[in-house]
């Protein structure tokens, strides 16, 4: 087969894929519902005491069943939970059975993460798409947490939970079971007008028993907050179209920072401020003007041994609602046009990152019909002349449309490009657009899940080939679990929003994967994997590139412990010199050959219900034409309910023959957070990092006054590893108050 018709063979695959799999669909056998009455006057106050009337008459939500460590039987310690609505909220009381009052809780902060401690979450699908859903929880202190469910439930980036709403709602403890109460405006939801149904689960952690329950029956190989396997909750009367407030979000903040590289110093004060407003009931605007990020969480600092960027996580809050529909074209590892984190960011003189102002921007997104979805994006950054960085317009337009049971097929269009002619801009970059159609499929119950997509990008004289396309099909069972993936990416694809690490190539995997179930003993499942990745260069006639064969074996046992080892043989061709131990003056290994390496790896994650816990693991063997050690791990410290104490590391030691350089990279990470109570919270995080050069304090303190309104203060300092001298240093005191008119 010459390479013409290579290529050509693998930019149909998607559409052959999708011709093939498209009908398949399978269904759940747990039907379960109840009806949520309508009230008129509830007077409920949500301090978790269930001793309003009202909740006598409503109907429950029960007889759940166990997901952990057996899910095959009720649940030991039941669950009930009740729910009525009026004209403006929708009410939960829950009451859930315990063995005692010995609960683990990390914090006193919202938006607590769920496993290691006990809580509880329910789960809202408003549009009965099995694609998208509403989480609200909390934990027997009351603390309360929201996230946005997307994507089908199929991967572990489609939790978020960087959302934040209005809603109010508390716990109350007592011997053998706590209580609590949600009040959730109508507002807070998406939802068709006129609609009576929802789809709906629930799901629990608890620790004294170490027991996992949900409220519809969940087999232990799917997510246990699925989308797949949800019952419904019948409206007594259609739901109206929700009185949402236009919300108004201004911000202060005053800013004093100095560069001791430059020796230049500021003071500072900005304003600027979010507006949402709600359109229909399916729709948000999202409207900014000069946002301020100096209140999110700083990045965790990452050792990077490659040759290629890492992509780190989204937490600014404009850019979280509805994100998948932005994010998810695409591969999400090889070839996503779409990354948010490249708007505000850009590259000076030097080749160095540096912030790009964002002036203002739009972004509307939600469900235009009960199958269709819209988003829209468009946002203005500044420009920076000092820096040669241009003022861009940026723009992404979706469209996904529902097929079958839980599928969907996507399309999008993207364009950056310069507000106006400058000098330093060569023409060729005057602007990057971008052209996409993906199917992705999920079966009723997840059995099967896939993606098939073919990308086009355009820049000014460049708009011949600059292809990427892909397909992926997945099949997982109780025992066995099969995927595989082949990913083509010109040499001429661009994509200036999104993350592509390499173009130029062909790259497929195989992975299979033995589950086992174990009816005795400790173990409560193990599995055999075996993982195959292979690149081609599709420049020279698809010469294999890299490969990498992977076993491994992987244990989690009844405590909720787990044990992971495995065996890796690779193969990397390197085109040009690379130095991976990113030394200032190291010889790099010579390019243009290949290089063959194996080694060995085990990890193990202790017991997360403790008030201490750890996780460690170790790889061993070598690496390219020397030897790697490394050593990295976690441990965790709890003084419940208000101290929680983190410490992350990394240790990889390089040694390469001479002359090329060798190293031992550290990166140690401690963090702590205090919660003084359910309003005010102090963290700070230290990162040293020899490899960056870099020792990063970043402390915070937050003062909720009101919800979702607050204080911060947050002070960073950088300093020089080698010489411990200072880099950067500033203090913010920003203040945000969320308005509803």
């Amino acid at each position: 087969m010459t390479p013409a018709n290579s290529k050509l063979m693998i930019r149909t695959l998607p559409v052959l894929y999708l011709l093939l799999f498209a009908f398949l669909g399978f269904g759940q056998d747990n039907y379960k519902s109840f009806t949520v009455k309508h009230i008129t006057n509830s007077n409920i106050t949500p301090d978790g005491i269930l001793n309003e009337p009202v909740w006598e008459k409503a109907e429950s939500a029960n007889e759940f069943w166990e997901y952990f460590p057996l899910d095959s039987v009720q649940a030991r310690q039941q669950s009930d939970i009740k729910m009525f609505y009026d004209d403006k909220n929708l009410y939960v009381g829950i009451t859930m059975d315990a063995a005692g009052k010995d609960y683990a809780i990390q914090s006193l902060k919202r938006d607590f993460l769920a496993g290691g401690s006990d809580n509880i979450s329910v789960v809202f699908d408003t549009f009965n798409d099995g694609q998208n859903a509403f989480l609200f929880g909390t934990n027997p202190y009351g603390v309360l947490r929201e996230a946005l469910i997307s994507g089908g439930s199929t991967q572990q980036i489609g939790f978020t939970t960087s959302w934040d709403v209005k809603w109010k709602g508390d716990a109350k403890i007592y011997d053998d079971y706590y209580t609590a109460e949600m009040v959730i405006p109508l507002s807070s939801f998406k939802f068709k007008e006129g609609t009576q149904k929802w789809r709906f689960n629930s799901y629990r952690f608890d620790t004294q028993s170490n027991e996992t329950s949900t409220w519809i029956k969940i087999p232990q190989n799917q997510q246990v907050w699925g989308t797949a396997f949800m019952g419904d909750m019948v409206f007594e009367k259609p739901l109206e179209k929700s009185k949402t407030p236009l919300a108004i979000i201004p911000y202060v903040n005053a800013i004093s920072q100095k560069n001791f590289e430059t020796d230049e110093g500021s003071n500072d004060i900005k304003f600027g401020g979010d507006a949402k407003i709600a359109i229909g009931t399916g729709l948000n605007l999202d409207v900014t003007v000069n946002p301020d990020f100096s209140n999110v969480e700083v990045d965790n600092v990452i050792t990077n041994l490659t040759r290629f960027e890492i992509g780190l996580p989204e937490k600014r809050q404009f850019f979280i609602d509805n994100s998948d529909l932005f994010s998810s074209f695409g591969d999400s590892r090889d070839a996503n046009p779409f990354f948010s984190r490249r708007i505000g960011i850009a590259r000076d003189t030097a080749g160095n990152s540096i912030e790009n102002k964002i002036i203002g921007g739009v972004r509307l997104s939600g469900k235009l019909t009960n199958n269709l979805r819209v988003g829209l994006l468009n946002i203005q950054t500044d420009e920076d002349l000092e820096n040669e960085i241009a003022s861009n317009n940026n723009t992404m337009i979706a469209l996904q449309q529902k097929m079958f049971s839980r599928s969907n097929i996507g399309m999008y269009f993207i364009n950056k490009e310069s507000f106006r002619d400058y000098d330093f801009i060569e023409s060729e970059d005057r602007y990057n657009r971008l052209f996409g159609v993906d199917y992705n499929l999920t079966s009723k119950d997840n059995t099967w899940t896939g993606k098939f997509y073919l990308h086009k990008s355009f820049q000014p004289n460049d708009n011949v080939g600059n292809l990427s396309s892909g397909a992926r099909l997945s099949y997982n069972s109780r025992n066995y679990n099969f995927s595989g993936k082949a990913v083509y990416i010109d040499e001429d694809f661009s994509s200036d929003l999104g993350f592509v690490r390499r173009t130029g190539i062909l790259k497929s995997f195989l992975n299979f994967e033995r589950a086992f179930w174990p009816e005795k003993g400790k173990i409560q499942t193990h599995s055999f994997q075996f993982l195959p990745i292979g690149i081609w260069s599709t420049e020279d006639d698809f010469e294999n590139t890299d490969y990498s064969l992977r076993t491994s074996w992987e244990a989690k046992f009844n405590n909720t412990a787990e044990f992971e080892a495995g065996f890796n043989s690779d193969f990397t061709f390197l085109f040009d010199d690379f130095d991976p131990t990113a030394s200032d003056d190291g010889i790099p290994i010579p390019g243009n050959q290949g290089y063959y390496y194996n080694s060995v790896e085990a990890a193990y994650e202790s017991d997360q219900r403790k008030l201490f816990a750890y996780g460690l693991g170790t790889e061993v063997g070598r690496f390219f034409n020397g030897n790697r050690f490394s050593v990295e791990g976690g441990m965790t410290l709890r003084f419940q309910p208000k101290v929680f104490i983190s410490l992350l590391f990394n240790y990889d030691q390089i040694s390469l023959p001479n002359p090329y350089p060798s190293a031992d990279i550290w990166l140690v990470s401690p963090k702590i957070d205090v919660t003084f109570n359910k309003s005010v919270f102090w963290s700070t995080l230290i990162q040293y990092s020899n490899q960056r050069d870099n020792l990063g304090v970043n402390s915070r303190l937050q003062w909720r006054f009101a919800p979702l309104s607050d204080l911060f203060i947050v002070y960073n300092d950088n300093y020089f590893v080698n010489t411990f001298a200072p880099r950067y240093r500033s203090i913010n005191l920003k203040f945000t108050y969320w308005l509803n008119i």
